[in-house]
């Protein structure tokens, strides 16, 4: 029997350790390492080379969104499970536009976390059932929200991320930190996404975010 090699990625040592101490349990499973921010993630992927990566998304450093798409981009045999708080529709799309392979939120049982691991390790994609049905809702609303003329289509991918953590109220910097990007290059990301969204005012972009989901009040 193959052993699926995990790497448990989350900021607070009580989670990682309870998440640890159930996978031990787990004949097919080996924790081969923890880290406990995405900066940190990226490194231990690069050591140990896990098959999955357990991610959580809200840390310190580098979050676990930039981290999932750092790592499909050097680490593509690496898949990511999104392990997280977090059940809403924006931060689930996200995390799989980012390259996850599947959502769990850790409210759901335990034995959806061992068949998530094993089914995005077979080559699969894997959501709770509460995820899905909401991933399902969330792309009909997209639909019917999101034309193909909506300005926000015309977006980058990086646009997007930066529309989003500036929505937050993160500071040029402290984007530029989190994405490993300078602050002239975030500045010019923001303008740019401002301009194409007609907005010319931080307040503007925060009302802009809420209205169509992308952050909550």
């Amino acid at each position: 029997m193959q052993t699926i090699r995990v790497l448990v990625v989350d900021d607070h040592t009580i989670v990682r350790d309870g998440i640890c101490s159930l996978l031990a349990l787990v004949s097919d499973i080996e924790v081969v390492g923890e880290a406990s921010d995405g900066k940190e993630a990226l490194r231990k992927v690069r050591e140990l080379a896990p098959d999955v990566v357990l991610m959580d998304i809200a840390m310190p450093m580098i979050n676990g969104l930039e981290a999932a798409r750092r790592i499909r981009k050097e680490f593509p045999n690496t898949k990511v499970l999104a392990l997280t708080q977090y059940d809403d529709r924006e931060h689930i799309f996200s995390m799989i536009e980012a390259g996850a392979r599947g959502f769990i939120t850790k409210l759901a049982a335990s034995s959806e976390l061992t068949v998530g691991i094993r089914s995005i390790h077979r080559g699969e994609c894997f959501l709770s059932p509460s995820v899905a049905k909401a991933f399902v809702e969330g792309y009909q609303q997209r639909r019917t929200l999101w034309a193909p003329d909506e300005p926000y289509e015309k977006l980058t991918d990086r646009e997007k991320q930066i529309l989003r953590l500036v929505a937050e109220g993160y500071t040029a910097r402290e984007i530029a930190e989190t994405l490993d990007l300078s602050p002239k290059t975030v500045e010019g990301y923001r303008t740019s996404l401002m301009a194409k969204l007609d907005l010319h005012r931080k307040a503007d972009l925060i009302k802009y975010a809420i209205r169509k989901g992308i952050i909550t009040p």
